[in-house]
């Protein structure tokens, strides 16, 4: 199924988990290969760019919360 020889798209599930692999530097070869060969480049850029602003929405969050309890 996750083999990059087949001819199928990758699905949301798998671009997904490539754009967070490759956020963190631990893009396995194969899914790499995959994701050249058979995916679009729209998608990655879009879910690349909704990953790092939920990221970085996240990361504000948690420094507000933490901010917060220190009573700063």
């Amino acid at each position: 199924m996750d083999d990059p020889v087949d001819n199928k798209p990758p699905s949301f599930w798998q671009m997904l988990h490539s754009v967070m692999a490759a956020a963190f530097g631990v893009q396995s070869g194969k899914n790499r290969a995959r994701d050249f060969t058979h995916g679009k480049p729209g998608y990655f850029v879009i879910l690349g760019i909704l990953f790092t602003a939920v990221f970085a929405l996240t990361l504000l969050v948690i420094v507000k919360v933490v901010l917060h309890f220190a009573g700063v």
